[in-house]
């Protein structure tokens, strides 16, 4: 961490436990859906039956003679609303459809009316009463049937990449595999599902949700409502999961705000289990094509990675499985190239790591296959073809301890005890298998702002309006405060969650720590300062016109370096000063255009598998992975980030599917009972590791974020791993029985 010379660094890179542990666990955390409000309304929304149509009629009355129902809206009547853009188009809405604008259907579950009542029992009950009739046509939701096409950009990259001429030197190549690795659609399935919470007072809106982007939401029901950004308020404290799916701003948003306007009091709307796979995003499913060239002794002459996904018949989507091949390997020759279709289906959106999670798979199970067909060791295969450089821009790196990560991952795991021929180690009847991946992200930065007050009792307040995901973000930006500040992390308090505080971005891209972290710490910084010339020019202080190069602080006293009993406490120089407190506030803002270092986090996953040779069950007996992410602040929610990510890649490469029907378009597992994720029988001990690794380039903290580096490459290494036991190569996710059998 780059420390000012005038702070000792007491609390980063420490395990401290979270600060809102204790809520969490005695239930005095709430949540979006858990706010106390009087005379309070619930809503429920009314889903599309077919999934491509139109409404040929809607009949309400049943439902609006229904006890304890306020009000119903469809596309009949239809509130005023402005379009808001889309991430991309400088907003946050997740599509840009406005929500009961038209007869037409899209997918299966779109919102086409909202119920009203006084209890959430009476407008579930109305809304079953309300019957539709369609002019049903028969959906498209397979990608085979689907025209490809084009898209505009995949995340501000061309849709096609060339570097060299890959088709001529694949076809020159002296050893070479081309395959398909297909994964499915896969759906987010946090704990807590979308719940919005609105309440209007006058033109003034607050809104209670479950969102990774307060600010985000604030803009777009600013916009579509036409009023200003300050009459909006927005609050998210807690999130009891979110993985990318609640980043922006769904239709179930607007319609709750639309519902509280229309009944004029507060109104809850809470999506159900069901819901949840079929209104707010999903992880599109991909089909992709990857081709090595490589000479005899291993060295990469090219690669060509193209393919499929899809997107909504209204809204473009990418999921960019191809952004991590542009500068994982040196190579001379490289096409990268993505398609998309549109099918009838809701709009994809992000999924931890969108991109490299599907994408790695791809090319790391590819990169085994290589390493099988010239009888070279995997982790020596990678680093035959170290990227000493990024490859995609000719940048040097900021800082890259992919190589460490490999000794270390495979030091901790017993790589060395591997045999490498399929199907050579057993346990009894079982087969045992042994696999690696590397795994890689990039850092994101955004504009983030931060305030600090150092108050008068020797305590600081430090406040951002960022969100805390689960992850432990009040925790690890008191850290940084602290040591910022020269206080122990027990007198600094974190606030945030309230657009009332300043503006923070999306907590999404691994990009948190690092762009409200940096924010925080140059305004504590600026606040420390200024106590200390309140210090150096009062005539009273013991530090009265001492340079400030030889003025250090510690647990919140202020000393000469020199000699340590000259000094005196922030309360000191406040109370003498009559000042209640001192505040500071830091814009940090982020140049990505004039980067002089291509900036990444890289590890190495490591899995061992046992697999039953006649039943096909594969159980992940053991996982190591190893990572470098610049400064870790807190060891200990750092390695949970870690842990969590690599469940979460267990399950991509096990259990989770989304299946849907092709006839109707309906999802037949839209449920925690028949979609698989895994529980605590399904996951070994994982042990996770971090490379020491300095990085004066990113940001002044020195952190890349671990968000999302964990779930990457984690489904290629168990892949590898079952084709190291079995001997068979499975392409296509998730691996189930009945594809060893």
């Amino acid at each position: 961490m780059s420390q000012s010379e005038n702070a000792t660094n007491q609390a980063v890179g420490k395990p401290i436990n979270r600060v809102d542990g204790r809520l969490k666990v005695t239930g005095g955390a709430r949540y979006s859906a858990e706010i106390p409000l009087e005379n309070l309304a619930y809503a429920v929304t009314i889903g599309s039956a077919i999934a491509r149509g139109r409404i040929k009629s809607i009949d309400t009355r049943a439902a609006e003679q229904s006890p304890g129902v306020l009000g119903i809206l469809t596309h009949l009547n239809p509130p005023k609303l402005r379009p808001v853009p889309t991430l991309f188009g400088g907003g946050a809405a997740a599509e840009n459809r406005l929500v009961l604008q038209e007869a037409v259907v899209h997918h299966i579950g779109q919102h086409i009316g909202v119920v009203i009542a006084d209890t959430l029992e009476n407008a579930t009950h109305a809304a079953s009463l309300v019957r539709v009739d369609y002019d049903a046509e028969t959906p498209v939701v397979e990608m085979e049937k689907a025209q490809t096409y084009a898209p505009k950009s995949v995340f501000g990259k061309p849709p096609e990449t060339i570097r060299g001429n890959p088709t001529q030197a694949l076809a020159d190549a002296e050893v070479r595999i081309e395959e398909t690795y297909r994964t499915p659609t896969e759906h987010h399935n946090p704990m807590e599902t979308h719940a919005t919470t609105a309440v209007w007072e006058g033109d003034r809106l607050t809104i209670y949700d479950a969102t990774q982007y307060n600010f985000g939401v604030r803009q777009a029901m600013a916009t579509t409502f036409g009023i200003p950004e300050e009459n909006v308020r927005v609050v998210c404290q807690f999130i009891g999961g979110a993985f990318g799916g609640k980043g922006l701003v769904w239709p179930h948003v607007t319609l709750a705000a639309i519902a509280a306007r229309q009944v004029r009091r507060p109104v809850k709307l809470v999506l159900t289990r069901e819901q949840m796979f079929t209104t707010v995003g999903h992880r599109a499913e991909t089909e992709q094509q990857v081709a090595l060239g490589a000479t005899r002794d291993g060295r990469l002459t090219a690669i060509a990675h193209r393919g499929i996904s899809h997107t909504s018949t209204f809204e473009e989507f990418l999921e960019p499985y191809t952004v991590g091949t542009h500068m994982m390997y040196a190579t001379p020759n490289l096409q990268a190239k993505q398609s998309l279709v549109r099918l009838n289906k809701g709009t994809p959106t992000f999924m931890r790591a969108p991109g490299e999670s599907p994408g790695m798979f791809a090319l790391e199970s590819a990169m085994d296959e290589l390493a099988y067909a010239l009888k070279l060791d995997p982790i020596e295969l990678r680093l035959r073809n170290h990227a000493d450089t990024d490859p995609s821009n000719n940048l040097p790196w900021s800082s890259k301890s992919l190589k460490e990560c490999y000794q270390l991952g495979a030091e901790k795991f017993g790589w060395s005890r591997r045999t490498p021929e399929p199907g050579s180690m057993r346990d009894g009847r079982y087969l045992i298998g042994m696999g690696m991946a590397s795994a890689t992200y990039p850092v994101n930065h955004f504009p983030a702002s931060a305030r600090v007050r150092i108050l008068q009792d020797g305590t600081a307040l430090v406040q951002s309006g960022s969100q805390e995901m689960g992850t432990g973000t009040a925790t690890v930006m008191a850290q940084v405060a602290a040591d910022a500040l020269g206080l122990p992390v027990e007198r600094v308090r974190f606030e945030l969650g309230d657009t009332q505080l300043p503006r923070a971005p999306i907590s999404g891209g691994s990009a948190t720590m690092g762009s409200v972290g940096t924010a925080v710490h140059e305004a504590a910084q600026a606040a420390r300062r200024k106590v200390l010339e309140l210090a150096r020019t009062d005539a009273s202080s013991p530090l009265y016109n001492v340079p400030e190069t030889d003025i250090a602080i510690e647990g919140g006293r202020l000393f000469r370096k020199s000699d340590r009993n000259q000094g005196e406490t922030y309360q000191a120089v406040l109370t003498r000063q009559n000042l209640p407190q001192v505040e500071e506030s830091f814009d940090a803002k982020f140049n990505q255009a004039e980067k002089k270092y291509s900036m990444h986090s890289f590890g190495a996953q490591f899995a061992e598998v046992r697999v039953d040779p006649d039943f096909g069950e594969v159980r992940v007996t053991r996982f190591v992975g190893a990572f470098g992410v610049g400064q870790v602040i807190n060891l200990k929610t750092a390695r949970s980030q870690m842990i969590g990510g690599i469940v979460m890649g267990l399950g991509m490469a096990l259990l989770e599917e989304t299946v849907t029907d092709s006839r109707t378009g309906r999802i037949v597992n839209a449920n925690l009972g028949e979609y698989h994720v895994p529980v605590n029988a399904d996951i070994p001990a994982i042990e996770s590791y971090f490379v020491e690794e300095i990085d004066p380039y990113i940001n002044p903290i020195g952190a890349k974020g671990a968000g999302e580096i964990g779930i990457t490459g984690v489904a290629a290494a168990v892949a590898n791993a079952v084709y190291h036991a079995t001997g068979k190569r499975i392409r296509d996710l998730p691996i189930t029985p009945d594809k060893l059998l």
